[in-house]
């Protein structure tokens, strides 16, 4: 192995050798520890340490990180106290996750490092988002994010590179090839000689270097660093490295050749690196000993005091609460009733849009030709004009992606909105969404300050891809708000309202209500609260409980039968849902209906009539009853599309209710 100084002064060399000597004595305590015991688990990134000490001391210290699991240098190059991190291993409170995580599943603002989750690849797209962040805040930084090889087979590798390069994102994206998925060599993983060739197909620059000579890789990613943060563009840098221990330790490695570790033993980036230390003179033996004494000490005694912290105690209501991050939430009541204008649906969608962008300078609308075609349904038409393509953004077709930058730019102080062109689409981005958006609070602590519009449902005969009602895939996932407006005058204040919380919300608005119905909308700025529901109108024998293209089905079906006399509830909200509106007309009519677009199965209505079923029996005279669509997939023809739709069935579900 040949090291190149180059202009690095003693101090910094050996600086360079105490930050590659302290991770590999901490794995080595940690082997000891999971032999005695003490410890379950450990994924050990011996041999391959060079690549997080040289990338972590190449960055500036207020740069993002984003690791993987074998990065530990990353976190012990920025400096965060062993206690601390071993607190989070062993899931003690004082942990980063308070015991809600494990190994390096998490992220820390004081230390500009963020953690993977275990679905490899969708940190690659959150540094692009955090990298987006910069360039319109005209910070001169650079993001560095992590990879194995294995997940270079991942959708969100070819996503995130792409929109990187698309939009000249200051990204260095690490390669850590070391030979291995789990078990699965390369051979089977890919066919290119070299994984730094993709970088080629992208567009961008890519170096295929020497992972475990740590001065190749500072040399690398420092001038990498130095120069993209003046001339921002992705880089692609393939570090060669071996993993000396089992992908865990229970895994074993009976399946790695001999040969092999024997091929990689003589290149241990430690070894290679202190004996060129101790030839030139500038590490002494002495040195290295006293060096390694404190150290050793430093580890014990950090561990013991990790060990000695308390452990996290069960509390239900700390634990759901944890799942939102808390904000004020004053609902903004629209100013005099007189400033208002006849707005359709869509209308008001966009005026929502428009303002909160002017509000929040920190704010991007991001989705398939949103900016100067104004999206599919022309909502942000204009937008480019007035706000700029920094701020309204064309992106590829990669919904995983656009998702994980939303997040990125969330992390790195901005708002987004993302636009799915139709909400079928969204299941391209499920990953993102309810792993990585709904679960970083209560994992970190962090906001996912996300808002994804979702364009759903039917009524125009555009098929299976186009025109589902997919609430209910996202009322299941803890972490998420999802709101469903009905009216116009709602779609503003909810729209609004998710823009202001800093947590992720699926918005949901019905294609088919965009040029169909308008009324009087205020013209100034407002929220509605949302998990509030709206009374539409009162009666006396049963409630219909609804939401979206439904309330407008309940409002048609009791205009046209005069006979009937029904409250109807507009939920507005499905995450959280208003339980006490849905409590007090329980209570008033003792005859519930519960009318939804979505599929009878698993669909929300669900969900209510089991809360109802729960919680006000004593107030029911009938079975509560739900009215939903067939349990197929949406046809495209008018004829089997109407058939389909839950309004079909309506008339009969509403006399069985009440002649029961």
């Amino acid at each position: 192995m040949i090291f190149d100084r180059k202009n690095l002064d003693d101090q910094t060399l050996l600086k360079l050798y105490e930050h590659l000597l302290r991770p590999r004595m901490i794995e080595e305590k940690m082997l000891i520890l999971l032999r005695q015991g003490r410890i379950g688990k450990w994924f050990s990134g011996i041999g391959q340490e060079a690549i997080a000490v040289g990338t972590t001391l190449a960055m500036h210290s207020d740069e993002y990180i984003l690791p993987m699991h074998r990065n530990l240098g990353v976190f012990t190059g920025r400096e965060i106290p062993l206690s601390k991190l071993m607190a989070q291993w062993q899931g003690k409170l004082e942990g980063f996750t308070k015991g809600r995580d494990r190994s390096f599943h998490f992220g820390t603002q004081d230390y500009h490092i963020i953690g993977m989750i275990s679905h490899l690849g969708p940190q690659l797209s959150l540094a692009d988002g955090i990298a987006l962040a910069d360039i319109l805040e005209n910070r001169q930084k650079a993001t560095l994010v992590f990879t194995g090889e294995g997940a270079t087979s991942e959708g969100e590798f070819h996503e995130a590179l792409n929109v990187a390069a698309v939009w000249d994102l200051p990204v260095i994206f690490v390669i850590e090839n070391n030979g291995y998925g789990l078990s699965t060599p390369v051979n089977e993983q890919y066919r290119c000689e070299n994984l730094v060739d993709r970088a080629i197909a992208y567009g961008m620059e890519g170096r295929k270097i020497d992972g475990n000579n740590i001065l190749e890789v500072f040399h690398t990613i420092s001038e990498l660093a130095e120069d993209i943060r003046i001339k921002p563009r992705p880089v692609l840098v393939e570090c060669m490295t071996f993993r000396m221990r089992g992908h865990e330790e229970a895994s074993g490695t009976k399946y790695v050749p001999q040969e092999l570790f024997e091929e990689w033993e003589k290149k241990d980036p430690l070894r290679n690196y202190e004996e060129y230390l101790l030839s030139k003179g500038i590490l002494s033996k002495e040195v290295h000993e006293s060096l390694r004494s404190s150290l050793k000490q430093e580890i014990e005694n950090e561990i013991e005091k990790a060990f000695a912290m308390a452990e996290p105690g069960a509390n239900a209501e700390a634990e759901k609460s944890d799942m939102y991050c808390d904000f004020d939430e004053k609902e903004i009541i629209a100013p005099d009733p007189f400033k208002r204008t006849e707005k359709r649906y869509l209308d008001a969608i966009s005026d929502g849009l428009r303002q909160a962008m002017l509000k929040y300078p920190q704010m991007v609308i991001m989705g398939q030709d949103v900016a100067e075609y104004g999206g599919a349904f022309k909502i942000t038409q204009g937008f480019v004009e007035e706000f700029g393509k920094g701020r309204v953004r064309n992106t590829p077709i990669c919904e995983s992606a656009i998702v994980g930058a939303a997040l990125g730019l969330s992390i790195n102080g901005y708002k987004s909105v993302v636009e799915m062109q139709f909400a079928d689409f969204v299941s391209c981005a499920f990953n993102q969404i309810v792993n990585n958006l709904a679960k970083t609070h209560y994992r970190w602590g962090e906001k996912a300050d996300v808002v994804i519009r979702m364009p759903a449902g039917a009524g125009t005969g555009a098929g299976p891809f186009h025109s589902q009602s997919n609430e209910a895939w996202f009322t299941k996932t803890p972490g998420l708000k999802v709101v469903y407006p009905a009216f116009p005058s709602d779609a503003k204040g909810l729209l609004l309202a998710a823009i202001n919380d800093p947590n992720p919300v699926m918005y949901f608005e019905h294609k088919y209500l965009y040029r169909s119905i308008e009324e009087p909308v205020c013209d100034d700025f407002y929220t509605i609260e949302i998990g509030k529901a709206r009374t539409i109108r009162q009666g006396e024998q049963f409630s219909i409980i609804s939401y979206g293209l439904g309330v407008h089905w309940a409002i048609d079906y009791l205009n046209g039968n005069p006979e009937f006399s029904a409250d109807l509830i507009d939920l507005r909200s499905l995450s959280p849902w208003d339980k006490e509106a849905v409590r007090d007309t329980v209570k008033k009519t003792g005859r519930v209906l519960i009318l939804h677009e979505d599929t009878l199965t698993s669909g929300f209505g669900g969900e209510i009539s089991a809360w109802i079923a729960e919680n006000c029996f004593e107030h029911l005279d009938a079975p509560v009853m739900r009215c939903a669509s067939l349990d197929t997939a949406i046809p495209m023809s008018k004829v089997l599309e109407d058939d389909f739709l839950a309004k079909a069935r309506l008339d009969e579900v509403v006399r069985r209710l009440v002649g029961y």
